[in-house]
């Protein structure tokens, strides 16, 4: 298919596009998104056809094939990435975040400590706090241009807080990192010095660019990991009908969680979302890599943009995921007023640094699953922002 010439007028009732939804968040709703983290992509069409057959029977009697699905993200993950899981080791969950806030339930108490390396996906910090735990930051550093883990900095918080679990982003969102197999077994080191669970969020594990592979966390010499793997949300642009899967290794501890999950019948899909993820992971491979190629494109284009037309900005590199991480801070602009000019006078809505870390209001996050043309225009517009306020 093209990704040029898709459609991106969403109807407005999806978030992205909701008028209400952008005038809360950035004061205008004259706005172009690039804010969240899904697809302007139309879905590979095996999972389109899957939803219209099962759209066209008209019957939804209780049906249920979670063993297909296993077995589909199984074959996946080991052609993808030479990956070898156990489908039985797997617990069905409504979401990714849904799984995460179990797991933090499940291995730690009320006040205890949960760490996670800023700047990060914004809702980790709200999983954490609405469980009653403590966020412990381990703020990533930046060295030559580009983020890295602070170990010693790891150890530290290890050593002195009451930590007992660490909540992993690989492929890091939003800086777009793909972690080395020696960065995750470091941690993993680390984390059974201080016994210490590793809850490892790898929703963009398939969006993996020229040069980089992924590593799961199960990769590393672990003895209870939890890798939160398998969801097609990202992958295929399925947010809205897509489950989450946890995979657990240690036998103890999947069935201490299947029990909670089930206990609240959380452990449920349906035959929409069921059929469509086994259409996508058995049939969704070249849809997947021809996104990924297009993709490539489009970061090769702004990189090329930025250093001709828009020196002051810098784009991190990216190793993963379809979001860039951009640094406005040559601008020499306040943080209010950087959002100011993105979202008054360029109207477009990226997504504020300041989301993922109090200190990273410099930074802007920009959603690029989208055509070719459309993300030409947001720079251009940026451009215009700028040379309108100098």
């Amino acid at each position: 298919m093209s990704f040029d010439t898709v459609k991106d007028d969403f109807e407005q009732k999806f978030v992205k596009e909701n008028p209400q939804i952008l005038k809360h968040m950035f004061g205008s709703s004259d706005v172009t998104s690039f804010w969240i983290a899904d697809m302007d992509f139309p879905v590979a069409p095996p999972i389109a056809d899957e939803l219209k057959r099962i759209a066209e029977r008209s019957v939804y009697a209780y049906e249920f094939d979670t063993n297909g699905m296993f077995k589909a993200i199984v074959a996946w993950n080991k052609a993808r990435h030479g990956q070898t899981l156990d489908r039985k080791a797997f617990v069905q969950v409504t979401g990714v975040l849904t799984g995460i806030a179990i797991a933090i339930r499940e291995l730690t108490e009320v006040n205890d400590d949960v760490l996670i390396q800023t700047p990060v996906y914004h809702q980790f910090s709200k999983l954490i706090k609405t469980a009653g735990r403590k966020v412990i930051e381990n703020p990533l550093q930046i060295v030559d241009g580009k983020y890295e883990m602070d170990f010693e900095d790891l150890e530290v918080k290890l050593q002195s807080e009451n930590v007992k679990v660490i909540l992993l982003c690989n492929p890091h969102n939003p800086i777009g990192r793909v972690w080395r197999k020696e960065e995750l077994q470091r941690m993993v080191s680390l984390a059974q010095k201080y016994n210490v669970t590793i809850v490892s969020d790898e929703i963009h594990s398939d969006i993996i660019y020229a040069g980089h592979s992924f590593n799961s966390i199960l990769s590393a010499d672990s003895e209870n990991p939890i890798a939160l793997i398998g969801s097609p949300a990202k992958t295929f642009g399925m947010q809205s009908i897509s489950d989450g899967f946890l995979y657990i290794p240690n036998e103890t501890l999947r069935e201490n969680i299947k029990e909670t999950v089930e206990s609240m019948y959380l452990n449920h899909g349906n035959a929409f979302t069921t059929f469509a993820t086994i259409a996508a992971f058995k049939e969704g491979g070249p849809w997947l890599d021809e996104m990924i190629a297009y993709l490539e494109k489009t970061i090769s284009w702004i990189q090329t943009y930025l250093k001709e037309e828009l020196p002051m900005i810098k784009m991190f590199p990216v190793e993963g995921t379809y979001q860039v991480w951009l640094d406005f801070s040559g601008l020499n602009l306040p943080e209010k007023e950087l959002n100011t000019l993105l979202v008054e006078k360029a109207k477009l809505a990226l997504t504020p640094g300041s989301w993922f870390d109090k200190g990273s209001g410099q930074y802007q996050r920009m959603n690029i699953a989208s055509p070719l043309s459309k993300i030409q225009s947001a720079f251009n517009q940026i451009r215009a922002a700028i040379h309108e306020s100098i």
